[in-house]
């Protein structure tokens, strides 16, 4: 814990009464010393125990630019920089995150139910990527429907751009999107919007290019444990106390210092802790209780997970063994989605078929894979989800990774007919999971989302490699990386920018989605007064990839019912229905079509109401359509 009086955080340059008080761990040093930047003065740290170096320095300030000299030998900068200006090679900068005005103090956080996110890279969103730039766009997420933007991580790396997966800087903002201020008035704007704003921070890996914290210890790193991405974070060996403790402080400090409403965690498979208590539930509990501690001590904060091995346990509470997490992605619904729309069973599509069935047990029971063998893996997959709550589960039809996994990093729009695509849009947004979407999603961008990442040239020609290996799981694409984007061409990362003339040109994309979140807002049946919810394949509508038929039924406990149905196929005409979920909740009176996806407002040829006055039912292809009781 922090061991002078005034300080927030157990690390890092805070200023307190009569200067800057300098905390850092450092247990492989015998002599830390401050080298300030402007006097070149060396200021001696006090051994602490335990491997820690602190002190207080006069005289030094806001906006002192400072390392770390260990041993009398070379300087580094602070591994718990709340700023490095010149990028995570050069100098750390004070920083007092007090200077800010806030004026959000009325806002209360965001509920776990209700919400739209909206995942935006800073670097592409707008055309000059920054976190001011940004703040230009809020008025259209508002008008469009969002509740929470998912900021990409923003944690300072090398280089002019990347996605910002490989920071080495966990306390510092990004130098190229704005300075910290910058991106609390991101936060501020977003708040004054009525907009949440989550950030996705990675603590399974530190990036390789920047990563000086081996000088200070061996102790951040186990070869107990492997990632995809390098050393493992040691959480639970020796030495892991600090490691835990600069994490937890990490947390800590977006919440607080920056107004955030909650953290995403990246590949949380790959953060590995056999602690009695897992770093992840440390984690969460530590970021409600800095949101508790804010403006007026009743904020509320999600805490989202990536888990890929779709491990359900993350959600439940820690005295049944669980890490107490908010939300987790669902990877299922987009997988058997993609292969709906595109037709491809490949790499880690394999064990989807994209039929109504999958989609059906999604809506209901949100993992596919709660524990079966999954087939691409060679193991089985997930664990019992059923008392999940369907809003605990986020589903997307496009985030940054899935995008970018493919040969041109095109969006599902241009893969897949204009129909369909509506279909499957209509689904997400209007089903009882909680729906993501992507930037640019909401306009039919056409601008790719790419892997990009300006490393030196060495690791850029790894890094390329290691993506033509990564991608050649696809035999679509292929195994030649010379075939692929370099990540390392600001071609690539110029490429992967939103336009804003699409921004202006997309109205019946942005038509289809503000009104999808409208009526999931707005609707008293779909806003969260559904009873429970149900469904059931209804027809086998032909050929073809997903070509079959479905419908979800949202029941209400005043009768007063809502039917979504989905068609993937061909026209589907249902002579005899002995279906029970396509009874209206008053027989005297039927269904009536309340919205449907071919209206010519978003590009579609227009419908005739599905169900006839004998009884029969016709669902037009590649179609959504929603209904409630006739006259109601």
């Amino acid at each position: 814990m922090a061991t002078h009086v005034g300080r927030e955080l157990p690390i890092g340059a805070e200023i307190v009464e009569g200067g800057v008080h300098f905390r850092v761990w450092a247990p492989r040093c015998a002599r830390v010393d401050v080298m300030l930047e402007k006097s070149q003065r060396a200021v001696p740290l006090t051994p602490e125990g335990d491997g820690y170096f602190a002190g207080l320095v006069r005289g030094a300030g806001d906006g002192t630019r400072y390392r770390f000299r260990l041993d009398g030998g070379k300087t580094f900068p602070d591994p718990a920089s709340r700023r490095q200006p010149d990028g995570p090679h050069g100098d750390s900068q004070v920083v007092d995150p007090r200077h800010f005005a806030w004026t959000d103090g009325e806002w209360q956080g965001v509920a776990i139910r209700g919400q739209v996110l909206y995942e935006l890279h800073v670097g592409t969103f707008t055309a000059t990527g920054t976190f001011a730039a940004a703040t230009e766009q809020f008025g259209e997420l508002v008008d469009l429907g969002v509740t929470i933007i998912e900021v990409m991580p923003i944690a300072d790396f090398p280089g002019r751009f990347g996605w910002g997966y490989d920071g080495v800087a966990l306390f510092a903002p990004f130098h190229g999107y704005g300075t910290p201020d910058d991106f609390r008035a991101f936060v501020n704007l977003a708040h004054g919007h009525g907009l949440g704003v989550i950030l996705d921070v990675v603590y399974n890996h530190f990036g390789p290019d920047g990563n000086y914290l081996r000088h200070f210890s061996d102790g951040y790193f186990t070869s107990r444990h492997r990632t995809d991405w390098g050393d493992a974070i040691n959480y639970d060996g020796p030495h892991s106390g600090p490691v835990r403790e600069f994490m937890v402080a990490n947390a800590r400090h977006w919440i607080a210092e920056y107004h955030l409403d909650g953290l995403r965690l990246d590949a949380t498979d790959y953060i590995h802790d056999d602690s009695d208590t897992h770093i992840l539930a440390e984690v969460a509990a530590e970021a409600r209780r800095a949101a508790r501690r804010g403006v007026g001590g009743k904020r509320a904060v999600l805490i989202v997970g990536e888990n890929e091995s779709q491990d359900a346990s993350l959600l439940r509470p820690r005295a049944e063994g669980g890490k107490e997490l908010d939300m987790l992605w669902s990877d299922d619904f987009h997988h058997t989605a993609l292969v709906a729309a595109v037709g491809r069973r490949e790499a880690y599509y394999t064990d989807y078929r994209g039929a109504a069935q999958e989609f059906v047990s999604a809506v209901k029971h949100g993992y596919l894979y709660q524990g079966q063998y999954y087939a691409w893996q060679k193991h089985r997959r997930g664990t019992a989800a059923w008392d999940v709550p369907a809003y605990r589960f986020i589903h997307y039809l496009e985030n940054h990774d899935q995008v970018a996994n493919t040969r041109d990093g095109r969006r599902l729009h241009e893969l897949t007919s204009p129909g369909r695509y509506r279909a499957l849009t209509a689904l997400t947004l209007l089903g009882p999971e909680t729906p993501l979407l992507f930037q640019g999603q909401e306009f039919g961008s056409t601008a790719p989302f790419l892997y990009f990442a300006d490393h030196n040239p060495e690791l850029a020609r790894l890094v390329r490699q290691g993506r033509g290996k990564f991608l050649s799981q696809f035999s679509s694409i292929g195994g030649d990386p010379a075939a692929l984007p370099d990540p390392a061409d600001p071609r690539t990362f110029e490429r992967s920018r939103l336009d804003d003339a699409e921004r202006a040109r997309g109205r019946q994309h942005r038509a289809l989605h503000r009104d999808l979140i409208a009526l999931r807002r707005c609707d008293p049946v779909l806003s969260g007064g559904a009873a429970r919810v149900d469904g059931a394949v209804i027809g086998d509508a032909g050929p073809g990839a997903g070509g079959t038929a479905f419908v979800i039924r949202f029941f209400a406990a005043n009768g007063s019912d809502r039917l979504l149905a989905v068609n993937l196929g061909a026209d589907l005409a249902l002579d005899v229905a002995p279906e029970p979920l396509l009874g209206p909740p008053d027989r005297d009176r039927g269904w009536q079509r309340i919205w449907h996806s071919e209206d010519p407002r978003y590009g579609g040829r227009g419908a005739t109401q599905p169900e006839s006055e004998n009884g029969s039912w016709r669902l037009p292809a590649e179609s959504a359509t929603l209904l409630a009781a006739h006259d109601e």
